[in-house]
C-alpha cells in the first residue's frame, strides 16, 4: 500500500508540474486537508479488515490509472501546442507580397500567389513555424531550395527560394528551429522567403496563422 501510494504521489506530482498549476493547487507532497466529529475508533475483525484493504488497494488502482490518463491527455495538449501553426518564418524582413491573386512580377499578368513572400536580406534565418517531421528539402522547380514539414493533422508548410538548407528529409524539427536561410533561388527576383500553408492539400492564407503567435 505504501509502495502504491507513493507512486501515485510522485505521478501526482509530475501532473502538476506538466499542467503548469499554480504553487499549491494540487499539491501531491502534502497530507489533504481532513475534519469532522471525533468518533471512537472500532476494532476490525481479520475478514473484516482484509475487505478494507482490498477495497483501499481498488480505490488506489483506480487513482493510479485515471492519474495516468489524465498525464497522457496533458502531454498530448502539449504536443498539439508544440505542432500548430504559429509566427514568422524568419528572424527578420517584411512582407512584401501577400496571397492571393497578383500581378505576377515576371510576367506582368494577373497570377495566384500561393503564399506570404518576406523580403529579407540573403542569409536571413529561416525558421520552422511548427514542430513537425521534413518530409522534403532540396530542389524544387520554381521553388529553387525547398523545405517542407508535416506537422500532422493535415498541415504541411513550405519554405521556398532558400540559399542554404539546415535539415534533411526525416529530421525532426521543433517550432523556431532555424532550417535554412533566405536566398534567390529558383523563381526570384530578390533575397525573400516563400512561405505556404497547406491545409488537406490546399493553399490556405498564412496570415491568419502568423497572427497566432502575436
Amino acid at each position: 500500500m505504501q509502495a502504491r501510494l507513493l507512486r501515485m504521489e510522485a505521478l501526482g506530482a509530475r501532473v502538476a508540474e506538466v499542467a503548469a498549476l499554480d504553487d499549491g493547487e494540487f499539491d501531491f507532497a502534502s497530507a489533504p486537508a481532513t475534519g469532522g466529529p471525533e468518533v471512537p475508533s472500532q476494532e476490525l475483525e481479520g475478514f473484516e479488515l482484509q475487505d478494507a484493504l482490498a477495497d483501499l488497494s481498488l480505490d488506489l488502482q483506480r487513482r493510479e490509472a485515471e492519474l495516468e490518463v489524465l498525464e497522457g491527455l496533458l502531454r498530448d495538449r502539449d504536443y498539439r501546442d508544440a505542432t500548430a501553426v504559429a509566427g514568422k518564418p524568419v528572424s527578420s524582413g517584411w512582407i512584401s507580397s501577400w496571397f492571393g491573386n497578383r500581378v505576377d512580377p515576371f510576367s506582368g499578368d494577373s497570377a495566384f500567389h500561393s503564399g506570404l513572400d518576406f523580403t529579407a536580406p540573403r542569409g536571413t534565418a529561416v525558421q520552422a513555424a511548427a514542430g513537425g517531421i521534413v518530409i522534403f528539402a532540396g530542389r524544387m522547380n520554381e521553388y529553387g531550395n525547398a523545405v517542407e514539414i508535416n506537422h500532422g493533422d493535415g498541415y504541411v508548410t513550405r519554405y521556398a527560394h532558400q540559399d542554404k538548407l539546415r535539415v534533411t528529409v526525416g529530421e525532426v524539427v521543433k517550432r523556431g528551429q532555424v532550417i535554412g536561410a533566405v536566398g534567390t533561388s529558383g523563381r526570384a527576383s530578390g533575397p525573400h522567403l516563400h512561405f505556404e500553408v497547406l491545409k488537406n492539400g490546399q493553399y490556405v492564407d498564412p496570415r491568419r496563422y502568423i497572427a497566432r503567435a502575436l
